[in-house]
């Protein structure tokens, strides 16, 4: 089993402006977005009584460690850091607008292929290779017992690979910043949290 949780709101979230590697602090919301969620991954976790001991994988980027603390302060789980999971590299338009892009790139407005479009940044065959490979070095599945925090475009390859989608509909996946989603058995469930405000 594996859940897969997205970091909560950042700053640059709010202000639609491309993170990748770039770092960008969670916001207030942000902040209670991840605690729901971590409280959602350990009741998930709690329904799994016995098996193998249960993992707590993160990004290295900051906004999802700071996710993957709070589920570790709820699960009692070491946090585990892998370099695969972090976010799609934009290269130069890191930092930059989802605006900004457009202008530069009217050609792909409309479409998920402007993941790739950034000059210096990684393409889908390369996400597609690092991501299937972490989740080929996972145990086999019914020894699985893991929880990811990672991105937005990381986390729909993540679900995507697992569950055999094409390009297009793997890019169109939501990546909501408070559900868990669980992976199992070929199947993929989502659950929600409570809804929070924004104040």
């Amino acid at each position: 089993m594996i859940l897969l949780l997205r970091h909560g709101q950042t700053a640059w979230n709010v202000e639609r402006r491309v993170q990748g590697r770039r770092e960008s602090q969670l916001t207030p919301l942000g902040e209670r977005q991840a605690r729901a969620m971590a409280g959602l991954a350990a009741d998930l976790v709690a329904r799994e009584a016995g098996g193998p001991p249960w993992r707590l994988i993160a990004s290295p980027l900051g906004r999802a460690r700071r996710t993957a603390q709070a589920v570790a302060d709820r699960t009692g789980l070491p946090m585990e850091l892998d370099d695969r999971l972090m976010e799609i590299a934009f290269g130069e338009w890191e930092g930059l607008t989802r605006e900004q892009i457009a202008d530069l790139r009217p050609d792909l407005v409309g479409t998920r292929e402007w993941f790739f479009g950034a000059p210096g940044g990684e393409t889908f065959e390369e996400v597609a290779a690092r991501v299937g490979g972490f989740i080929g070095d996972l145990p086999p599945e019914h020894e699985r017992r893991v929880i990811l925090v990672s991105h937005g475009v990381t986390g729909r390859f993540l679900r995507g690979l697992y569950a055999g989608l094409s390009r297009e509909d793997m890019l169109d996946q939501d990546v909501p910043q408070e559900a868990v989603y669980r992976l199992l058995g070929g199947q993929i469930d989502r659950f929600d949290c409570e809804p929070l405000d924004d104040a």
